[in-house]
């Protein structure tokens, strides 16, 4: 990217009015708004437009670690089939007592500490299965379409009702005889439980999986309260005691399928290229379907401009399309830089990503050696805000706009992504939210005030 400093102008405004409506117009007389007819030294513009946008899917990422077991199964008129399913290691603490020889199995609990719930019917019961699996979980990285071959008979099948719980802890007994005979067994005498390693070959790890037809996604914590609980007592002795078996400090990665067969998506099959499903885009984390946003109108807008300030300037994304109460849309994003062949831009001083830098933010920065470049820093990037209310999601890019019409920055196309500096999750690698929206509801809104 290249970039020119700009000219330093100095302004007098001797009043300033920000005022909201309606309708485009060009001549602020007439709407009212003229702060005085006799010496008026500032109008007042108002203009909207829309900018156009295509869906890319994004290059398969890496989901090892998210901190999040996500399961899911969901469909979608727009966006097929999405089922993702999560892999996990197990982990023991080898100075933990064991059950003696003689010690008497009283149960054995599967627990899933529950961060998120996510779809729809969710005051219907949604089923999850937990199977063991055939493979290790190795010191690698894992991708959303890596996959580990897995036991076909789970040895928990259940179903959970979260209604509006959606930070709960569940337990649900395990009742599969034949492996918790074994566990026990090898628990009270074997050599499996005298430490991680041994552990980890007698038991790799799991695979959780949901049950077609659910339409919802749940997000499970690791840690000490998602795993295997087993309760027993000394023989003779009533005092219950447990052993724990947890996902604490478990590798574990998420894989995501995707079947798009007969919707508007289908045609997308190949990474970082734009594809156009009108009238509809949408994005889907987890998928990694994303929005690339061509901001070509912004040039055409600032080319029959001349001697103004913006004011205010808004990216508006919305009304939404209608999908049900409990499937929450993707909250909140940012704008990264990119070219023509969707790669993000990166900063020509450390490499860093290139985002819109938010209001009131420094948009350009001096690299150390004289030179403005455009500020790199994560932590300033503006915020797509989405508001349940309106169904909108909004963001200020008044001073991001300025700083193109100064020539500080080059106009970019933006692709929207969910991550922002407020929550440094990524909600590609833990959800798999979504949302659609009519191309002719992105907009950019601009109030401008003019020197006479």
């Amino acid at each position: 990217m290249e970039y020119t400093p700009a000219l330093q102008a100095k302004l007098s405004i001797y009043a300033l009015i920000s005022v909201l409506f309606l309708g485009a117009c060009s001549d602020p007389a007439t709407v009212g708004l003229e702060l005085a007819p006799q010496n008026n030294q500032i109008g007042v513009f108002y203009k909207e437009f829309t900018l156009d946008a295509q869906v890319v899917l994004l290059d398969s990422f890496n989901t090892t670690n998210s901190g999040v077991l996500l399961v899911g199964n969901e469909v979608d008129d727009y966006f097929g089939k999405t089922t993702s399913t999560a892999y996990t290691r197990l982990y023991i603490d080898q100075t933990a007592e064991r059950p003696k020889s003689d010690a008497v199995l009283d149960s054995v609990f599967f627990n899933f500490s529950t961060v998120s719930v996510n779809g729809s019917n969710l005051d219907k019961p949604k089923s999850y299965r937990v199977h063991l699996l055939n493979e290790p979980i190795l010191d690698t990285l894992y991708y959303n379409f890596s996959t580990l071959s897995y036991k076909p008979t789970p040895i928990l099948d259940a179903e959970i009702l979260f209604g509006d719980k959606k930070d709960t802890l569940v337990k649900v007994p395990i009742t599969n005889e034949a492996f918790i005979n074994d566990l026990f067994t090898k628990m009270k005498r074997g050599q499996e439980f005298d430490n991680l390693f041994s552990f980890r070959r007698y038991l790799p790890g799991l695979a959780i999986t949901s049950r077609d037809g659910d339409n919802a996604t749940a997000g499970f914590s690791l840690g000490t309260n998602t795993g295997i609980t087993v309760y027993y007592h000394a023989l003779g002795d009533t005092t219950a005691l447990k052993y724990s078996i947890t996902t604490l400090s478990s590798r574990s990665f998420n894989s995501i399928a995707s079947d798009r067969a007969g919707t508007p998506t289908s045609v997308i099959t190949e990474y970082g290229k734009s594809y156009n499903t009108s009238p509809i885009v949408g994005m889907k984390a987890g998928l990694g379907l994303a929005m690339r946003v061509n901001t070509g109108p912004i040039d055409a807008f600032l080319d029959t401009l001349q001697g103004v300030i913006f004011n205010q300037v808004n990216l508006t994304i919305g009304a939404l399309e209608n999908q049900d109460a409990g499937n929450v849309p993707i909250s909140s994003m940012v704008l990264k830089f990119v070219d023509s062949q969707n790669r993000v831009l990166l900063s020509s001083f450390n490499k860093a990503e290139l985002h819109v830098q938010g209001d009131g933010q420094a948009q350009v920065i001096d690299d150390g050696k004289g030179n403005l470049i455009p500020n790199y820093l994560f932590a300033s990037s503006a915020v797509v805000e989405y508001n349940s209310v309106d169904k909108l999601y909004r963001a200020g890019i008044s001073s991001h706009l300025n700083a193109i019409y100064r020539g500080q920055i080059k106009r970019q196309d933006w692709l929207l992504y969910p991550s922002t500096p407020r929550d440094l999750s990524d909600d590609f690698k833990r959800s798999l939210r979504q949302f659609k929206v009519n191309k002719d509801k992105i907009k950019v809104t601009v109030i401008y005030s003019k020197i006479r």
